[in-house]
Parts: structure tokens; sequence; C-alpha cells
């Protein structure tokens, strides 16, 4: 079985897709400076906490827990607004760090590197559902930076031939229905997770960024895709690419869109308890619609989205936060 590097393991995605791969009977090393991530998620499997833009720290990694076949990229700032107010910051972490990881690891002999991607790369698009041969178009330096380590992986692969694909997510949400692992985030900033806080008290009100988008109830629409699918599809992605499968940029998605209302009445049916709403302006840069056309991974790969119906989302993200939040 393939022996895998997990880049910013003990993050959200991270730690769910480590989940996934031991349980594929992969083994995995984690390298995560746990500015963001935490310990306790990677479950036993070696840690070394190290920055991905550390070259010396990388090589010594490399070369003590190594050989390893594949890498997988999770290490990476991810808030759009602090992008905007900080941008050398995310050029700084999410593109020249991991080009730094690339080098390495290609030095090293890694065979393939999956990226987490993000639907931020295509800005406003026009037309939904939104495919891969969708103009790149990034509105903020969160979106650019990932659309700068996509052509670096592009150029590395002819250059040198090193097999790659980006996985652009759209909402990632949920938390694994086995327990122990779920999004917390600090500051905390995604619909869901902070709609829950609301509904439990643990914030005075949930704000409602735009009530007059062009969609049905006026809100924005997002397609919404759980994590544990997400990490299915990581394993897919890292065990094709290595047995000759293709690369390149894929969506992941449910292909469904919901709208901020629709998530706010599923918590009131899900958990039955209403979430105080607090109307606010349109936040800049927020599209109105994202929604994923993610037929090209599914072809590819034949994944299929198992847990990212609106219940599935909410019910495991509610046990989550009882959990974390000693609810």
């Amino acid at each position: 079985m393939p022996h895998l590097l997990v880049a910013g393991g003990a993050g959200y995605i991270g730690s769910h897709t480590l989940r996934a791969l031991r349980k594929a009977g992969h083994t995995a090393v984690v390298v995560d400076d746990l500015r963001s991530g935490r310990e306790s998620a990677v479950e036993g499997t070696p840690l070394v906490r190290c920055d991905v833009g550390d070259r010396a720290g990388i090589d010594r990694l490399l070369a003590s827990y190594g050989p390893f076949d594949g890498v997988l990229h999770f290490a990476a700032f991810i808030q759009v607004g602090e992008s905007v107010a900080d941008p050398l910051a995310y050029y700084r972490n999410n593109v020249l760090a991991a080009a730094n990881l690339v080098e390495r690891a290609l030095h090293h002999g890694v065979r393939a590197f999956v990226l987490s991607s993000t639907a931020a790369v295509y800005g406003h698009p026009q037309v939904q559902p939104i495919q891969e041969t969708t103009p790149l178009a990034p509105i903020n330096p969160y979106g650019a930076s990932k659309a700068m380590v996509e052509r670096i992986l592009a150029d590395v692969e002819v250059a040198h031939g090193l097999r790659w694909a980006a996985l652009r997510y759209f909402n990632a949400c949920g938390a694994d229905p086995g327990g122990g692992l779920g999004e917390c985030h600090e500051p905390e900033t995604h619909l869901i997770p902070v709609a829950l806080e609301a509904a439990a008290g643990l914030r005075p009100t949930l704000k409602l960024f735009g009530t007059d988008y062009p969609t049905p109830d006026g809100t924005c629409v997002r397609d919404y895709v759980h994590v544990t699918d997400l990490a299915s599809a990581h394993v897919a992605a890292i065990e094709g690419l290595l047995g000759g499968g293709p690369g390149g940029a894929f969506n992941l998605g449910s292909g469904a869109g919901l709208s901020n209302r629709d998530v706010i009445e599923g918590i009131g049916r899900v958990v039955g308890l209403p979430v105080p709403i607090e109307d606010a302006p349109r936040r800049p840069g927020d599209p109105a619609v994202l929604v994923a056309d993610a037929s090209r991974f599914r072809q590819a790969y034949g994944w299929q989205p198992c847990h990212s119906d609106l219940e599935t989302i909410l019910g495991t993200a509610w046990e989550w936060l009882r959990l974390w939040r000693s609810l």
C-alpha cells in the first residue's frame, strides 16, 4: 500500500481524510504546525510539527519517514476576508510554502500530489452549475493563491512528471458520523457551525449577510458537501494518480444548491431549535450562487457523495458541536 504524507492532517478536512486513509489500509505521516490543527485529531498517526515552508524541516521529514509515494496537501490559510486584509500572508503561506513542499517532495521521489483547492478560483461565474472548464477569475487573494498552486503543479508535471490533482471544494461541512472529529475553527466563520452555535446560545445571533440576492428567497445559494464525502474523494484521487488514473482539476460538490434560509430552516427541523437571525448587508465579493458540476470526478473515479443530504450534514455537525462544546 502507498505510504503517504498528509500536510495539514491535524485540521478539519485533513483529519477526516487521514481517518479515511487509515481505514483504506494506507500508512501515513502528518506534518502540521498546529496553528489551527489539533494534535488529538491525528489519532495516533505519527505527527511532525513543522511549517511546510521550512525547507530544511521538510527535507528532514521526507528523509527520516520516507520514502513517500504521495502527498496530500491541506495546510493553508482559508479565510477570504483575512486574505483581503493581509494578502502577503496568504501568498507566503499558501503559495510559497506549497511550492517548497512540491519541490522537496519531487526531490525525494514522490510520484503523486493532491492539492486541497477551492471553488474560490472561479470568482463570480456566469453559468451554473460550474464546470472545470469555467475560466478561473478569483476575486480575492485566497482564491488567487490556490489558482497559483494549481498552475505550479501543472507546470511541474510537464517538466518533471509529477502526477497531480487539485480538488476544488465547494462548501465543506458536517462531521464524521463515527464521532470524534469535526469542524472547530477559531474564529468560526462558516454558516452551518455559526448557525448551530447561535441555536445553542453560544453566540447571540447569526448574521445573515445579504437578503436581496437574485435568488428565490434573497439569500446566497451554495453547494454543501459533507466532509466525509470529501475525505473519500481524496483517497480515490491519491490511489488513482498512483495507479495511472487521470489528474488535473476536479470540482467536488453535491450538485444541489441550498440557500442560507434553507440551511436555517433545516436546523429547526433536525435540531429542533430556532436560529436567532440578524439581517446584515451583503459581504463584498460573495457571489449569489455557487453550485458544482462534479461529473468529471464521478466519471473518472466512481465517486458519489453519500452523506451530503442536509439532514445528515446538520445531524453530524450538531452531534460534533455538542461533544466539542460539552452541551
